[in-house]
């Protein structure tokens, strides 16, 4: 008897523990200020290099890949992906008709978000790297400027259950306020 309701106790810690080990660590997960960061360093590198530097955005082990995020560059006027290092099944592909599975048209809100001046923050559903299921996304999306090439945008996404659009906003106003945020 005590054998059994010692294995069943050693069951349950050893369970969570293995549960408490597939959560990722906080350093691990990309936050909204990192995202914007990224973002906005890709948008300035496509304007410095032009269109010969979408493959750099295509790599998987290239420095627009970090923690559980990315950046992924797409083309609001010519309807298509340019660059994607996750999912190179979507580059040369529509993006305009990608909806989620609540039928939100993704790619329509992120072009509109990424047309203001600052940019802005987009909700929807996507599967998160690793995870094999659909988490809530909020990505940030800006124009870039590209030389010849109207409508190219740049995006990087946080997977967060938790954060408010008010939230990401108040960390978007921040962060363009030279006065506030000194590092930009």
């Amino acid at each position: 008897m005590k054998f059994v309701r010692m294995a069943g106790l050693l069951g349950l810690v050893l369970a969570c523990g293995a549960a408490r080990a597939a959560a990722p660590a906080e350093s691990e997960v990309a936050n909204a200020e990192e995202a914007i960061t990224k973002v906005r360093a890709a948008a300035r590198f496509l304007h410095d290099k032009g269109s010969s530097a979408y493959s750099d955005f295509n790599q998987k082990d290239s420095k627009w890949v970090w923690k559980d995020s990315y950046v992924f560059v797409y083309d609001c006027r010519k309807d298509r992906m340019i660059a994607h290092p996750l999912r190179p099944d979507l580059v040369g592909k529509p993006i305009l008709q990608v909806t989620d599975n609540s039928g939100k048209y993704i790619f329509k809100e992120l072009c509109k978000a990424g047309s203001e001046p600052r940019g802005g923050w987009v909700e929807y559903s996507w599967p998160k790297p690793g995870a094999g299921r659909l988490s809530r996304k909020v990505s940030y999306a800006l124009a870039a400027d590209v030389s010849f090439a109207a409508g190219i945008q740049v995006s990087a996404g946080i997977y967060d259950e938790n954060i408010t659009m008010p939230e990401l906003n108040k960390v978007l106003e921040k962060m363009s306020d030279p006065a506030k945020y000194p590092a930009l």
